[in-house]
């Protein structure tokens, strides 16, 4: 055509061109790939590794709890919590521990409070030789629930009662932002422990029986706790737990022996681990309780051949509750402490949560020095260790401050928790078409969770047991409180009729019946966890069924309101 020219070698050329110059560039992104960053991360754990000595070592691989710092006792925290610089001064410097978690026991702690603890743990790490910073490890499993102000979510249960995966990555990326401004970089969730027995005290704490479900939205909160830099200062490291088979115990109660066909427990129980070791999951807690007559924390098979060789998980694995001590104390498998020490080592643990003495780094240098582990050994675990610290972004930032917070606790971080509240209520049977409740309708309000927080918000609340919900939230509403705020006082009567297992005034309840349209009977449990819920029948204390039949009997309308962590027989 006019006006239209080609040249064959031109076009040769350029293209020659086009592609060498492709393929320099293609080599100057190679520089800059994850496997560089990655190999520059090894080589900053290496040299750091190379100048520890061995109580340095150790040290790293012990976790204390936070009444170890504080003036008090374990257990018994002097209030208002002060630290104690002799016993901080033992532990980071002398002893070099490498993590400290919890919150002083049955204290809540502010903002404020927090960060001024904070910068008194890394004022001692100053003083250290090589000036490693603490992991601070958190139970934030349902939002910051240790910190004054923060944004509480629905418990696991209840979100996976959504089955919504991006409104659980959405409260995973809100409790990392409050975690991160409360100076904690480690949250000890997602627990990907599949429930499996409906009787276990824990299984509120979990995605429920689903194994689909846990997988989906295991990987959707590491997601949002890790995002795609967990040293971002609004992500933290996420922590699988409790590596495996813990949502089954046979007897129902908390760390109690399981008993799990091999088959089942990789059908079952590893799909959601796998699932999450592949979305880059920086840390693993172990499971208290024996698969099969085996202590889970003493199992070689299961933590470095299945765990390791199998799924693949190369982070930090970190020991529950004083577990490797109750390999001697309580499993009767190690002949003595040292021992138990010696087991969980070599079964593959990184990190004991000792949680109240020195013995763990102690004995296990003892056991280094006279050749029983070698100091190979110590350095695979201290490598993981630091690799986190490094990859939280601690050695450069240790610290972070309020002010970068504005969004703690915000109005927006409180509206996606009442979306995820509204998705969580799940309606059992509507018989009669009960609900919505009629215009105008007059209720009566009654049942031991009517009015107290203890039963709405469950454990790890506050406090380790949430059974100070009400003393330390009064701001917020009860069932009852929220239904006269909505309705108005004049149409929302109460009576107690029942405590949780006594029954108070049932005939006072059913006299308060004649009055209503309605009847909005609150039943269920109140607030527990781990082995303080265990239980040894499935039925509700009977004065919760006798308030219940008393109030059948007046044939009016009832709206049964379930406030409760795991089934109960109704």
């Amino acid at each position: 055509m006019p006006g239209i020219h080609s040249n064959g070698n031109e076009n040769t050329d350029t293209m020659k061109s086009r592609i060498l110059f492709s393929l320099f560039l293609f080599a100057i992104l190679l520089q800059f790939s994850p496997a560089m960053a990655q190999n520059e991360l090894d080589q900053r754990v290496e040299s750091l590794l190379g100048q520890m000595t061995l109580e340095e070592k150790v040290g790293q691989m012990t976790q204390l709890t936070v009444d170890m710092i504080v003036k008090g006792q374990p257990y018994a925290p002097q209030v208002p919590v002060e630290i104690d610089e002799a016993k901080l001064r033992k532990a980071v410097v002398e002893f070099g521990v490498g993590s400290i978690l919890n919150t002083p026991s049955g204290v809540l702690l502010g903002l404020e409070e927090w960060h001024r603890l904070h910068a008194a743990i890394q004022e001692a790490v100053e003083q250290t030789r090589l000036k490693i910073p603490i992991l601070y490890g958190i139970d934030a499993i349902h939002g910051v629930n240790y910190c004054k102000g923060a944004t509480l979510f629905p418990q696991p249960m209840a979100v996976a009662c959504t089955w919504n995966p991006a409104l659980a990555r959405d409260i995973a990326a809100i409790t990392a932002y409050e975690c991160r401004a409360a100076g904690f970089p480690w949250n000890f969730s997602p627990a990907l422990d599949v429930g499996r027995n409906p009787e276990w005290p824990r299984l509120w704490e979990s995605f429920g029986e689903d194994v689909l479900l846990n997988r989906s939205l295991g990987v959707a909160t590491v997601e949002g706790y890790q995002g795609d830099d967990p040293a971002a200062p609004d992500k933290v490291a996420a922590c699988l737990k409790h590596f495996t088979g813990y949502g089954m115990p046979w007897s129902g109660k908390d760390r109690t022996p399981a008993y799990i066909p091999e088959r089942q427990l990789r059908e079952y129980f590893l799909p959601a681990y796998q699932a999450a070791v592949d979305a880059g999951a920086l840390t693993l807690m172990v499971n208290s309780g024996e698969i099969n007559g085996v202590p889970v924390h003493a199992s070689k098979f299961l933590l470095t051949d299945v765990l390791r060789g199998e799924l693949g998980f190369e982070g930090l694995m970190v020991s529950d509750w004083e577990d490797i001590n109750y390999l001697h104390t309580r499993h009767k498998v190690a002949a003595t402490k040292k021992d138990a020490v010696r087991m969980a080592v070599e079964a593959g643990i990184d990190m004991s949560m000792v949680p109240t003495d020195y013995d763990f780094p102690t004995l296990l240098a003892e056991l280094v020095r006279e050749g029983t582990i070698p100091e190979s050994r110590i350095d695979a675990s201290v490598r993981r260790i630091l690799k986190v610290k490094m990859a939280l972004g601690l050695f450069e930032r240790p610290l972070t401050n309020p002010a970068d917070y504005p969004d703690f606790g915000s109005e927006k971080h409180r509206q996606k928790s009442l979306e995820a509240a509204r998705e969580s209520i799940v309606l059992l049977k509507n018989e009669g078409g009960v609900l919505p409740l009629k215009e105008g309708a007059r209720l009566l309000v009654t049942g031991p969770t009517a009015n107290t927080l203890r039963s709405l918000n469950g454990g790890w609340t506050f406090t380790w047991q949430g059974e100070r919900a009400d003393e330390l939230a009064p701001e917020k509403m009860t069932i009852l409180e929220a239904l006269r705020a909505k309705l108005g006082p004049s149409r929302v009567s109460y009576a107690p009729g029942a405590s949780y297992d006594e029954a108070l005034d049932i005939e006072g309840a059913v006299q308060a019946a004649e009055a209503a349209d309605v009847i909005v009977l609150c039943l269920g449990e109140l607030s527990y966890t781990e082995f303080m819920g265990s239980l040894t029948d499935m039925n509700l204390p009977e004065a919760q069924y006798e308030l219940a039949r008393a109030l059948a009997r007046t044939g009016k309308p009832i709206v049964l309101v379930l406030a409760e962590g795991r089934p109960r027989i109704v």
